[in-house]
């Protein structure tokens, strides 16, 4: 696609700005948004700075935004909606954040130059959120203002050796019946269509039904398997790795199952890697730290280091020996599905940051191929006056 024709985007809670990569060339940025300095620095890294602007999403109005764009995308902070935060729900200090997005969206529909599309993500416990309340307004929010929503839960492991799952709502605005080729029209999603898992089901089920009747149940197909491992990601010759006691330390951490686990890879006969972390568990009404490790071909979900869970660990088991280092900012990178040529923060501790809060690429590159542009394009034509269409 030529420049002019090519799909058009905001971009809010931009972060390093993984969205924008899944989105891919046929997608141009016209405004994109982030407060945090240091990922606005890795943005600019990588994009430039021409399309971004610096600060708080409440300081803007719709005289901000140029133009008039196919999708806005909003990937607004999850700490108050995590089941790692305090779900303080969707009105909380950072996660209410979502309605500076929304007033700009307002105003835009004032103005008549809304998005077609909508596409907001966040954590899978925002389905949960204060009994589902949270959930349920967000879609009242939504469909209120006449667009057509709904939600998929799309886990990264189909893309990425990384068990990510995350939820995805959906939102469209219906030009003259546009939507119908993307919907499918069951009364209750209980297919086993990729995205509607078994939670965005319970989601669904728990909203009133005045909002039952405003949403839509997108089609998305299931995604080529994956063929990558964690092995295939992880350097694992190179170091720094933890010493001795340090390594001794971590696996004094281990319950008997996990302990089992490592102690299968330690004996196996070819080389085995894993990832392992550290978090608190109850246990016997106390709580207890606990290295947790998986040597099924998957990294846990990446956090932020200062996350519900620390940095992960990389486990190399080999002729009988056991190697332990953190996971490193490249390694991390590539388990987003962002290519090496994606420039990196210096600092381990910002990278690790850019990519803990970011997205799954390929994850985004699915959603807009299957989903997202064949949407635009028809939301697009049939947004033209009657007259100009028939012209064309």
């Amino acid at each position: 696609m030529d420049r002019d024709s090519s799909f058009r985007f905001y971009e809010f809670f931009a972060g390093g700005g993984l969205a924008r990569l899944g989105l891919g060339k046929d997608w141009r940025c016209l405004f994109a948004n982030d407060i945090d300095a240091m990922k606005c620095e890795a943005y600019r890294a990588n994009f430039g700075g021409g399309d971004l602007y610096q600060g708080d999403v409440w300081d803007l109005s719709a005289e901000h935004l140029p133009g008039e764009a196919d999708l806005a995308w909003a990937s607004f902070p999850c700490q108050d909606l995590s089941l790692a935060g305090k779900r303080a729900g969707l009105h909380g200090a950072r996660s209410g954040t979502f309605f500076g997005f929304w007033t700009l969206m307002t105003q835009l529909r004032a103005a008549g130059r809304a998005p077609h599309i909508l596409a907001i993500e966040n954590v899978s416990g925002a389905m949960t959120s204060n009994g589902g309340a949270d959930f349920a307004a967000l879609i009242a929010e939504l469909t209120g203002q006449g667009w057509r929503a709904g939600a998929l839960e799309l886990d990264a492991a189909h893309f990425v050796p990384q068990s990510r799952p995350r939820l995805f709502v959906i939102a469209a605005r219906d030009a003259r019946g546009g939507l119908e080729r993307f919907i499918d029209h069951d009364a209750d999603g209980s297919d086993s269509a990729f995205g509607r898992t078994t939670a965005v089901r319970a989601a669904y089920a728990r909203l009133p039904d005045e909002l039952k009747d405003r949403w839509a149940w997108w089609r998305l197909p299931e995604p080529p398997a994956r063929k990558t491992t964690l092995g295939d990601v992880i350097e694992a010759d190179i170091g720094p790795w933890r010493s001795e006691a340090e390594t001794e330390r971590l696996i004094s951490l281990m319950s008997p199952r996990h302990r089992e686990k490592l102690e299968a890879a330690r004996s196996a006969p070819e080389r085995k890697i894993g990832a392992a972390y550290r978090r608190m568990r109850i246990e016997s009404g106390e709580r207890v730290q606990r290295a947790e490790l998986r040597f099924d071909g998957l990294a846990g979900c990446l956090r932020t280091p200062a996350g519900g869970s620390s940095r992960q660990f990389v486990i190399v088991c080999e002729n009988g020996e056991v190697r332990v280092r953190s996971l490193n900012p490249r390694e991390a990178a590539r388990l987003m599905g962002a290519p090496d040529s994606y420039v990196l923060p210096d600092s381990a501790t910002a990278a690790l940051s850019v990519m803990g809060d970011g997205l799954a690429v390929p994850v985004v590159r699915h959603l807009a191929a299957c989903l997202l542009e064949p949407m635009a394009e028809q939301l697009r034509a049939r947004s033209r006056p009657p007259a100009m269409a028939a012209a064309e």
